[in-house]
């Protein structure tokens, strides 16, 4: 796997920011022309957590082992903890990640751009970022995997804030996300451009193309309830969803890592080889 570290100057966020991307490298049974003028790979964006940046997955799973395996790219960038939301006074984190990521990614490497080459994933606040894509963006993402991490229910955003403001930490401890800063009034947050849970049916009503979900969880994950909530109602308005409770994990890497290494064998649909102009 060949693995860059990319810097840029984003206009969404304001700043430069970084993003690690994965491209597969020959394997002996390729031959010596694996490299070709127009070549394609499909891609996988894999979002981070919280406290997370473009790093994580690297350093912390088997993703590029796995992904050449399977001949994808990865595309891992660093939305530091803004939930993949545009912050009204600041950083717009989601056109981010949704417009200008791909954009940049596609004009600089060998990224198909079709939807059914196209995938996202995340772990924790990066499986909301990834449901939110895959709702918000149907027609780029075929598939969406959801690792431990889901958008919540537009009715129970008061009770998942006034439990985030609950557990605040003391002091110089690691600072938590505050749903007010983030979302504004939360008497308005139902239906609005941040509910993601509004967007999935609307889509269904309006007839867009459904990506397929993969969702995933341990049985001792503190966002388990936020996690089945979210395969209930997709589940309940048609969305084809794969949904795995794994028993003994929680919130961690090792669980994670089991995770990507199923998902890129068996679950997303991937093609398991390089895309070359007369296959398009």
């Amino acid at each position: 796997m060949t693995v860059l570290e990319l810097n840029f100057m984003s206009k969404y966020l304001g700043f430069q920011t970084n993003v690690t991307v994965c491209l597969p490298r020959p394997r002996e049974d390729e031959g010596a022309d694996f490299y070709r003028p127009g070549m394609k790979f499909q891609t996988l964006y894999l979002l981070h957590g919280y406290s997370g940046d473009a790093t994580d997955y690297r350093d912390f799973t088997g993703i590029v082992r796995y992904a050449d395996d399977a001949r994808v790219a990865v595309v891992m960038p660093s939305a530091y903890n803004g939930f993949y939301t545009d912050n009204p006074k600041g950083p717009r984190y989601w056109r981010f990640v949704s417009e200008e990521l791909p954009q940049v990614c596609q004009s600089l490497f060998p990224l198909s751009a079709r939807r059914e080459d196209n995938f996202v994933a995340g772990l924790s606040m990066g499986g909301h970022g990834a449901m939110k894509m895959g709702i918000m963006k149907p027609e780029a993402y075929s598939a969406v995997l959801c690792m431990s991490g889901a958008s919540g229910d537009p009715d129970k955003i008061k009770e998942a804030a006034k439990r985030r403001r609950a557990r605040r930490p003391e002091s110089d401890d690691l600072p938590g996300v505050d749903y007010e800063t983030l979302y504004g009034d939360l008497d308005a947050y139902k239906g609005s451009v941040n509910d993601v849970w509004h967007y999935a049916k609307l889509n269904v009503e309006r007839g867009k193309p459904l990506p397929k979900f993969f969702i995933t969880v341990g049985d001792k994950d503190f966002l388990l309830e936020q996690v089945e909530d979210a395969v209930s109602y997709l589940t309940g308005l048609g969305y084809d969803t794969t949904y795995e409770l794994v028993p003994e994990y929680g919130h961690e890497w090792d669980f994670w890592d089991l995770t990507l290494r199923k998902a890129l064998r068996d679950w997303l649909p991937i093609r398991h080889s390089v895309i070359y102009p007369d296959e398009t």
